[in-house]
């Protein structure tokens, strides 16, 4: 099988050149290469390649940068999906593409499922959202996972900034009224691999057809932002690195109207694996279960028990 795999510098992109090396011919393309933002690029990179399958966690992933630039998110969330998703359709090539909790509005008092309406409160979810309908016009054999809160041993993201104010700050506040799942990119990319390649056998488009949607894959259990934070710090401090704040019981709850300026987020992202369950027979593993071992990876990786502290 020859995959075709964009965005392999970000947090997904990259657990995925991982977890398929040697399970199939990987084509995987800069952004010099592909720039999503050059649709005619994206068009004539497809072309080239022919490949048998397109992974595409590539994306405008600046939330807040998003407000200022809503035409080039756009671009690149909304409409380079589309001209893949038209050019999977020509070669007959499956599409698994990555969208974002932000589509929704966050009002639902239980966890969202796939058919809740979509109704984005900010740039970025909405450039997310057009990039959903594009696939879903222009596509028949396509996955389209849905996953929220991504973090990572590298690159940047919230498990790492809270590290940084724990190892700087004696006491530091954070948002506790959004609620959601801390989701690693390697249990993404380890849950994409299994169900691209069934077991080991090359993925048919009769079954991507068969089973062709969009699919909620995010940890299992919710947490809010300063539970998430509260439970780093005692990771931390069980896995003996040393940090100046002075335990979790002093990162202190405000609400979201402490940040009242632009973009708006959800107040409640959490999603529903239900339908992963029932197709896939996927179970995902809870929250703080992957965020403990991607903090020993970070904490081995980096030096930290030893003092030092991230860049």
């Amino acid at each position: 099988m020859k995959i075709l795999l964009t965005g392999e510098s970000g947090q997904i992109g990259n657990e995925l050149a991982l977890s398929l090396r040697g399970k199939a011919e990987i084509i995987s393309l800069s952004r010099a290469r592909m720039n999503l933002a050059d649709l005619d690029q994206v068009r004539d990179a497809i072309r080239a390649a022919r490949p048998d399958l397109i992974i595409n966690p590539a994306a405008y992933t600046a939330v807040v940068k998003a407000e200022s630039e809503p035409e080039l998110a756009t671009r690149i969330n909304g409409e380079a999906p589309g001209i893949i998703a038209e050019e999977a359709q020509r070669l007959g090539a499956p599409l698994v593409h990555y969208s974002t909790d932000y589509v929704f509005d966050g009002t639902k008092d239980t966890p969202y499922d796939e058919d809740d309406k979509t109704h984005p409160i900010n740039v970025y979810g909405q450039s997310k959202c057009a990039g959903e309908e594009a696939i879903a016009r222009n596509c028949e054999a396509y996955w389209i996972l849905r996953t929220s809160w991504v973090y990572s041993v590298g690159g940047g993201n919230f498990l790492k900034t809270v590290i940084r104010l724990a190892q700087e700050q004696e006491k530091f506040t954070i948002v506790g009224d959004q609620f959601g799942a801390p989701t690693w990119s390697k249990t993404i990319s380890d849950v994409t691999v299994r169900l691209v390649l069934n077991g080991g056998a090359e993925i048919s488009r009769d079954r991507v057809r068969d089973t062709s949607g969009i699919y909620h894959l995010t940890a299992a259990g919710e947490t809010s932002w300063h539970g998430y934070a509260s439970f780093i710090v005692d990771q931390l401090q069980a896995l003996n690195v040393p940090v100046k704040v002075g335990g979790s019981a002093v990162i202190t709850p405000v609400p979201s109207s402490t940040y009242p300026v632009p973009p708006h987020r959800p107040k409640s992202s959490r999603l529903s694996g239900a339908k992963l369950t029932s197709a896939f027979g996927v179970t995902m593993p809870s929250w703080q279960t992957d965020v403990a071992a991607c903090l020993k990876d970070i904490v081995r990786e980096y030096g930290l028990a030893e003092g030092r502290k991230l860049a």
